[in-house]
């Protein structure tokens, strides 16, 4: 138990240390971001006005002296492994699970990541920090040609800028991206091909693919001093296929954002919802869903289908590692939804629409 707790204190001041001396290069205090004031940006930060601010140092300290985490397995891999084709033609789906946050989405021709994280660890320390307890579903080194890659907000375990260098060398893909966010990948590699966009944007990824960005209840920061200096957002994928509303992380709130996003951007196929990474209640309720949170989302945002992701690769939080499933399991049986229409895959496994 008290290894665990060094590692927790470690971890904090491996990320409070990347802050003082600057991520890539940068000061702490130097903005990601420099543009007009609107409705969710002061100038300075984004904000939600639908949500709630990050928490207070004093309570970051509160939930990590509790040690309160369920234990999990030292090791916990998946029995699929995946070598997906070179290309999909046509309307026709091919999503398959790396594992946490992360999908590879082949349609219309394009080869899409979504928050890919190859990376052993979620941290900006190679020694502290969450731990993959299984390997990507897809080796690296069996990914088709990546054209195009969604990273949703700058927390480490969506934005990995190694996995986004060795992406950049073997592929150039472009990277769409919130506010902000290109500046903390370019002040790591500066070639990477990353562009930024606001809530409301549409990008062209092809002339039958494009992808919108739209508000999440959530927050950013790659340390405690730069806390929402960078924007966060989910994206509406349309293809020939249908649109996929990719939600990178999110809490649930009063359920504004998913009833918007079914008004104004649907109507959806399919949503990616996280399921994971949401105990203790009283700290992660404004960030993270839990399952039966996102199941309501669901039926907020009227997909005709969901996928779960956000659990099972690196613990966060403080459920058990199987919690989630057995969760969502159980809400999809308590609000009437079927097995079929909100899946949860292991990394490696597939799904084709």
């Amino acid at each position: 138990m008290m290894v665990d707790r060094r590692r927790l204190f470690a971890g904090f001041a491996g990320l409070f240390l990347a802050g003082s001396a600057g991520w890539g290069g940068r000061a702490a205090t130097a903005p990601y971001y420099e543009g007009p004031v609107s409705d969710h940006f002061d100038g300075t930060r984004f904000f939600d006005p639908h949500g709630a601010p990050p928490k207070r140092l004093t309570e970051v300290l509160r939930w990590w002296a509790a040690n309160d985490k369920t234990r999990w397995p030292s090791w916990y891999p998946s029995p699929y492994s995946d070598e997906p084709p070179a290309r999909i033609a046509g309307s026709k789906w091919r999503l398959s699970y790396v594992g946490h946050a992360s999908f590879l989405l082949q349609t219309a021709g394009l080869n899409i990541l979504l928050d890919p994280v190859w990376s052993e660890r979620a941290s900006p320390v190679t020694f502290a920090g969450p731990r993959r307890r299984n390997d990507p579903g897809i080796a690296f080194e069996n990914l088709p040609p990546i054209d195009a890659v969604l990273v949703s907000h700058c927390h480490y375990d969506h934005l990995d800028v190694e996995t986004l260098s060795r992406l950049r060398r073997a592929f150039n893909p472009r990277i769409i991206t919130p506010l902000g966010n290109d500046t903390i990948m370019r002040g790591f590699d500066p070639e990477i091909r990353a562009e930024a966009y606001d809530w409301g944007d549409t990008v062209a990824l092809s002339d039958g693919v494009a992808v919108t960005l739209a508000p999440m209840r959530h927050w950013s920061a790659r340390h405690y001093l730069d806390r929402n200096k960078a924007l966060w957002a989910a994206f509406v994928v349309a293809t020939p296929g249908g649109k996929i509303y990719h939600v990178g992380d999110s809490g649930y709130g009063d359920g504004h954002h998913f009833r918007t996003a079914r008004g104004r951007l649907g109507p959806f196929r399919l949503a990616i919802l996280p399921i994971g990474a949401y105990e203790p209640r009283w700290f992660m309720r404004d960030q993270h869903m839990n399952p039966s949170e996102a199941v309501q989302a669901l039926r907020d945002c009227g997909a005709e289908h969901a996928l779960a992701h956000h659990f099972g690769t690196f613990r966060l939080t403080d459920e058990a590692i199987d919690a989630p499933l057995l969760a969502l399991k159980e809400a999809c049986t308590a609000c009437g939804v079927g097995s079929g229409m909100f899946r949860a895959l292991m990394p490696g496994q597939v799904w084709e629409l």
